[in-house]
């Protein structure tokens, strides 16, 4: 079994259907479906239970795609590092941005693949919960992700604090806690995550009761919902700034002292690409850049 047959495998894991599978590997799909024989035979166990068109990993199954995925990210990371004697200008930059955005992010990246045009990018999006995740299966090499966050094990590189905002689609100049606390309150996440508890503790700590209709952590169909006249919302200000429309309207909160914390997080004691080093040199010279 080698390298190839792992990414096969994790393909037809992840896809849980042999043509989806292909597909994506770009291959047909008669010799992918030997590929999953031959491994089983290989190995003398099931891997996958097949359910019609669909497939469900057995526990042997599970188990190879764990060290699979281990395996192959290991691979790719020592790729990476031999690849770093051309100081970086070919590699992979594999990078986490979290659900509520990052005001500026796709001018980072075109700037940076402007100077690095064959690093290859991959971009994936989620709660800074699951980007640390990521991070520590190696599955990203590094994340935007925004505090409060549990980062044992993770090197965070703080870039910015900035106040949280009000956000409807009626215009007011400001407006309390105590106002909003009567308004239908879209929050900007999902419970038990670190914007949800951030947003909860401010009112509690007014001893304010949330009037909560919704949970969003798609922050193009929040802003919809809030357009729409469902509810309002409370958010960071840099997602204003990327999502907000000439529909919406702004406010600061005039007695919370909310602010959300932005940075990005590296697994610690671990080798960084030079492409993610690159990176992270310019995201610095950014914030810089901006807060003059």
């Amino acid at each position: 079994m080698d390298i190839k047959k792992l990414r096969y495998f994790i393909a037809i894991a992840e896809e849980k259907n042999i043509t989806a599978a292909a597909n994506r590997l770009h291959l047909s799909q008669p010799p992918l479906s030997i590929q999953l024989k031959q491994m089983e035979d290989e190995l003398g166990v099931k891997l996958i239970e097949r359910n019609g068109k669909s497939m469900e990993l057995t526990d042997k199954g599970k188990l190879l795609y764990q060290r699979a995925l281990h395996l192959v990210n290991s691979f790719e990371e020592m790729k990476n590092e031999i690849q770093d004697t051309e100081e970086g200008k070919k590699g992979a930059l594999n990078i986490g941005i979290n659900t509520l955005s990052v005001s500026g992010f796709s001018e980072m990246l075109q700037t940076f693949h402007r100077n690095y045009p064959h690093v290859s990018l991959k971009i994936v999006q989620n709660d800074s919960f699951y980007l640390a995740e990521m991070v520590k299966t190696r599955a990203i090499e590094m994340a935007f992700v925004r505090l409060p966050l549990e980062h044992r094990g993770l090197v965070y590189h703080h870039l910015i604090n900035e106040p949280f905002i009000f956000v409807s689609n009626r215009e007011v100049h400001t407006i309390s806690l105590e106002e909003v606390a009567q308004m239908p309150l879209i929050l900007p996440s999902t419970e038990g995550l670190g914007i949800y508890n951030t947003i909860l503790e401010a009112f509690t700590s007014q001893k304010l009761q949330l009037k909560n209709i919704a949970e969003c952590s798609d922050m193009h169909v929040l802003m919809e919902l809030v357009k729409g006249g469902t509810g309002v919302t409370i958010v960071p200000k840099s997602v204003f700034d990327v999502y907000g429309t000439k529909s919406l309207y702004s406010a600061p909160l005039s007695n919370a002292n909310m602010t959300s914390s932005l940075g990005v997080i590296l697994l610690e004691h671990h080798y960084v690409s030079t492409p993610a080093k690159n990176f992270m040199d310019l995201v610095k010279g950014y914030y810089r850049h901006s807060q003059l």
